[in-house]
């Protein structure tokens, strides 16, 4: 390692987390490392992110918080440390190029709208100082590019999609970046100033965190159990993809001996992405426009009972209170309880998707927006408009005991629960009439 005594002493290679807090398989993290040397980590708490949270609680918040203080302990005991900065990034930059002599900046590329907009910022601001600006692939196998139809144009359905991602993946395989063999490269640095929860303007939630190590035998019965909210029978490694603190190569490898159908939902996660990625008009509206003149009914009084989970449908509302609780809720409970919003009450998808996204310990903005556009009808690979879920038939189907739905209603069956908030034959025929109305005759 290379010891500053002076930050302008020596040159230094700002490698810059974000979504990808871990030392060991890091795309970006291995070819700084092994192509510059002398390694300044770096994090950077956004405030044009922060600011736009609920404080002063949000776990995810919290979460990365966590992390980035486990990162920065590690570093610190191998003689370096993580520069966490709180602020706008392209101010963090210019301080830093004042405060070092920066020689390269890497980091691993992000593909949501906001991120994209803000690495073109940074990279200009680099670019104005000599400075390279180098962003490698990470956080997916395949990037939106790799995964075409033979004409070059992107799939808007997600099972061609799948065989032709697994058809490329065998071509390529998941290449791994060995970071973790040349930590000896970082700069040897004095520790770095902390920044607690309070200095961001949150606190903590007391919110469980779930393991980045899921049990074998829950990934090995993965295709047996995912559907049943009752049993542990999901991995719960969302957060942990979000973030970055697992490889998502490390677990499609294991996926490919463990189980198919666990790799087929990572790919759900990359075609989502792909869609944003080709059709960004998709984060604000719907993806197939016509379904943007749907008269939504819009009843704030129906959606705060459904935020609540006080709808009177019991899988619709234990779900909702989980995801109130614990920032996360069971994948298919999710389907019923979008469903549920769009569908019975005739709500707009663009609500639940904002509640679910301030909500949702995984959030991820493809993943959330695919999935309510795929519960309203109005995506790329959408159900069927008319298909409307029956919550009572879904409760058979997936909790036939009943023991998600005690688990999170107490008050069952008592008198303090209420009853179903709306006929779901009648709402039935009203949303199918809705959309009926403004619905091209192909649809």
């Amino acid at each position: 390692m290379v010891f500053v005594m002076e930050n302008k002493a020596h040159s230094v290679t700002l490698f810059w987390f974000r979504r990808d807090l871990r030392l060991s398989d890091n795309h970006g993290l291995f070819r700084a490392l092994t192509e510059s040397g002398n390694v300044l980590p770096l994090f950077i708490f956004d405030t044009d992110i922060l600011d736009r949270l609920s404080r002063p609680l949000d776990p995810r918040v919290e979460f990365i918080h966590r992390e980035a203080g486990r990162l920065k302990a590690e570093l610190e005991r191998k003689g370096s440390t993580l520069l966490v900065r709180h602020g706008r990034p392209a101010d963090v930059f210019r301080a830093l190029a004042a405060e070092y002599r920066v020689r390269a900046v890497y980091c691993n590329r992000d593909y949501e709208p906001r991120a994209r907009d803000r690495d073109a910022e940074i990279a200009r601001l680099c670019g104005e100082r000599g400075i390279p600006f180098l962003p490698f692939k990470d956080q997916v196998i395949l990037e939106p590019g790799e995964v075409l139809k033979d004409d070059g144009t992107p799939y808007t359905v997600y099972t061609p999609y799948m065989r032709r991602w697994k058809k490329v993946f065998t071509g390529k395989g998941a290449g791994q970046y060995p970071s973790e063999m040349h930590l000896g490269e970082f700069v040897r640095h004095a520790p770095a100033p902390e920044i607690s929860l309070a200095d961001l303007g949150f606190r903590e939630t007391g919110m469980p965190f779930p393991s980045r190590e899921p049990d074998e035998e829950v990934i090995r019965g993965y295709h047996l159990h995912r559907d049943f909210p009752a049993r542990e029978g999901t991995s719960r490694l969302g957060v942990h993809f979000r973030f970055g603190t697992v490889s998502i190569r490390e677990w499609v490898n294991r996926a490919l001996d463990w189980n198919e159908k666990f790799l087929d939902e990572l790919i759900w996660r990359e075609f989502y992405a792909m869609i944003l990625w080709h059709f960004p008009h998709a984060a604000k509206g719907a993806f197939r426009p016509a379904y943007d003149r749907i008269a939504w009914r819009n009843d704030g009084k129906e959606f705060e009972a459904w935020c609540r989970g006080n709808t009177g449908y019991p899988l619709v509302d234990a779900g909702m209170r989980q995801l109130n609780g614990t920032g996360y809720m069971h994948n298919r409970v999710r389907m019923i309880a979008a469903g549920f919003l769009v569908k019975d009450l005739l709500v707009d998808w663009r609500w639940g998707e904002a509640y679910f996204a301030g909500k949702l310990l995984d959030f991820e903005l493809s993943s959330n927006n695919g999935g309510w556009q795929w519960a309203a009808g109005t995506g790329c690979d959408a159900a069927p408009w008319f298909r409307v879920f029956n919550p009572r038939l879904q409760l058979k189907k997936f909790d036939p005991r009943e023991e998600y739905i005690r688990a999170w209603i107490p008050e069952l069956d008592t008198g303090s629960y209420p009853p179903p908030m709306v006929d779901h034959a009648a709402a039935r025929d009203r949303v199918i009439a809705a959309y009926r109305r403004v619905l091209p005759a192909k649809d």
